[in-house]
């Protein structure tokens, strides 16, 4: 099995710094480009604070990595591709033998 990878994606991982007043800042930590495949799989509207906002999930097929490898997505990080982020929701391997991962992953917009 052949999958076409042709989206350069950027994986990166959530950091949390104190900003001083007891809070935390997030700011998201390039871990390395990975080349996908991107399928656009539902969509919704859902309200959030009053403003509609667009909800899109994605299946998004990367080649795989071995477990605790920087470059093997996990849940609590996303992929960016300069205009858009992919928040990863799952990750599964996508095929027998191990060769690809299946990533769930949803991108929000303000509508």
């Amino acid at each position: 099995m052949v999958v076409d990878l042709t989206r350069k994606l950027t994986l990166e991982q959530a950091v949390k710094t104190p900003d001083g007043a007891g809070g935390f800042v997030e700011s998201w930590s390039v871990l390395g480009n990975l080349w996908a495949n991107v399928d656009a799989r539902s969509g919704r509207i859902r309200n959030g604070d009053g403003t509609p906002v667009s909800v899109v999930r994605y299946r998004i097929l990367v080649r795989s990595a071995p477990d605790g490898s920087d470059m093997r997505p996990r849940a609590d990080q996303r992929f960016n591709d300069g205009t858009r982020a992919y928040v990863i929701d799952a990750v599964a391997p996508y095929d027998e033998a191990g060769l690809y991962l299946e990533c769930w992953a949803r991108a929000e917009v303000v509508a």
